[in-house]
C-alpha cells in the first residue's frame, strides 16, 4: 500500500496520529564490516595497553564505552538511543550500540576509534585491507 492510499483510508475521528520527520539513515553494512571486520581486528592484533593485548570482543566493548555518544544527538544517533540504563540499585549498565548510530554518527565513531588507536596505541591501518 502506498502512502497516499494509507492516508486516504485513515479514520477522521481523531484516533490516529501521523508523524513525518526527516529520515535518518542508519549506519551501513560497509561501515559495520569495516569497523568489526578490520579496525577492531587491527587494534586487537597490534594494540598493547599497559603491557597487555586484548581480544576483539574486549576492544569492541572498550571502544563503545570510550567513544559512543553519552546521550541522543540529532543527526548522530537514532531516536531511542541510550548509552546507559539505570538499574534498580542505581548502577548504570552500558547498553549503547553502534546499531543506533546514523551513517554520519558511525563515520564519526570509526574516525575517533582509528585516530585514538593510531595515536595512543601505535596501530597502523593500511588502506589495502579495508
Amino acid at each position: 500500500m502506498n502512502a497516499s492510499a494509507m492516508l486516504h483510508n485513515l479514520p477522521l475521528d481523531g484516533s490516529m496520529e501521523c508523524i513525518l520527520r526527516p529520515y535518518k539513515k542508519p549506519s551501513s553494512n560497509e561501515q559495520r564490516k569495516r569497523m568489526f571486520g578490520y579496525i577492531v581486528g587491527e587494534i586487537a592484533s597490534q594494540g598493547w595497553l599497559e603491557g597487555r593485548q586484548f581480544s576483539v570482543e574486549v576492544w569492541h566493548e572498550y571502544l563503545k564505552a570510550k567513544f559512543l555518544p553519552e546521550s541522543f544527538q540529532e543527526g548522530i544517533t537514532l531516536d531511542g538511543y541510550h548509552k546507559y540504563l539505570e538499574m534498580p540499585d542505581g548502577s548504570l549498565k552500558m547498553v549503547g550500540s553502534t546499531t543506533m548510530l546514523t551513517a554520519r554518527g558511525h563515520g564519526n565513531y570509526i574516525t575517533e576509534c582509528e585516530a585514538w588507536a593510531a595515536q595512543e596505541l601505535g596501530v597502523r591501518f593500511s588502506a589495502e585491507r579495508q
